[in-house]
Order: C-alpha cells, then structure tokens, then sequence
C-alpha cells in the first residue's frame, strides 16, 4: 500500500469516507445496492475488503467505468433497476439524477392516467398497501390533542 490514504473520495459524484470498506463506498451512489456493488466490485477486480482510501485513481475509473455500462461487463440483468423499461422496452440500470428524473417521470405518468398509484401519490397516502388507520398520520390533527383542549374550554392564554 505505497498510495498515500485520502479520508474522501468521490465516485460516480458521491462522496465516501476513506474509511469505509469497498463496497460500502460504492453503494453510496444512488442506484446501487449491495448486490450490485460486490458484482462490480468482482467485475473491476477491486479487493471489496478494502478500505476506500487505500483504492487508487484506476480502480476508481475501473469501478466508474462498470457502474456506466453493466451489460457489458456482463452483471445479470437481475441487478439492473429498471427491467423492460416501460418506454423502450430494453433492460437498464439507471444512477444518480438519472433514476431520479425516471422516477419522478414515472410518478407523473400515473397521476395524469389517473391510475391508482397515481391517485394515492396525488393524495399523499400510503401506495403500496399499507395499512393507514394507525399509521402515516403526519400533518393531521390527533383526536386526543382535540379533545384535551376542547375540554379546557381553549382558555390557554394568560397562564
């Protein structure tokens, strides 16, 4: 370990402690989990054990290089994020902005369709399925605050 350690590093525009293991840095980015960084990890041949500081200049262009084009490095389409895109029908794993313009284009075309996932966006309700009686009642009123006050009479000021 001649290379000098550095305490930040960036890959793929998202900034790692030098004191974080390989493939914990490289799931920082956004679009990337840990199956999808130990695979890449594997493809650039980057000891995934090692501390990010220690990692050179190539490895980082090596794993930036990867994380760009999976297929062609051959990582399973099993780890892709979007299988059979809905637009072009082919099979793509999107990062950073990326997936996020995607996501909120994908929000967007439900809420114009009105379609059920569309509406429970447009209404900030819960959409896939949970349960709402107890749960995700933040911004509302709580009936027992009410009540407390209501039998106080409200006369809170002055004391």
């Amino acid at each position: 370990m001649s290379q000098e350690f550095r305490h930040i590093i960036r890959i793929m525009g998202a900034d790692s402690s030098g004191t974080l293991k390989t493939s914990y840095a490289v799931k920082k980015v956004k679009g990337v989990n840990m199956s999808l960084s130990n695979a890449v990890l594997k493809k650039a041949g980057v000891n995934p054990d090692l501390r990010v500081g220690f990692i050179t200049d190539s490895d980082i262009a090596k794993i930036e290089d990867v994380l760009r084009d999976p297929a062609k490095y051959g990582i399973p389409i099993w780890l892709y994020n979007r299988q059979k895109d809905s637009e072009t029908g082919k099979d793509i794993h999107l990062l950073t902005a990326d997936l996020i313009f995607k996501v909120k284009t994908d929000i967007d075309k439900d809420k114009e369709i009105r379609s059920w996932r569309g509406y429970r966006h447009a209404y900030s309700l819960k959409v896939r399925g949970q349960r709402t009686k107890c749960t995700g009642r933040a911004g509302k009123a709580l009936g027992v605050k009410k009540k407390t006050l209501q039998q106080k009479g409200g006369s809170e000021g002055g004391k």
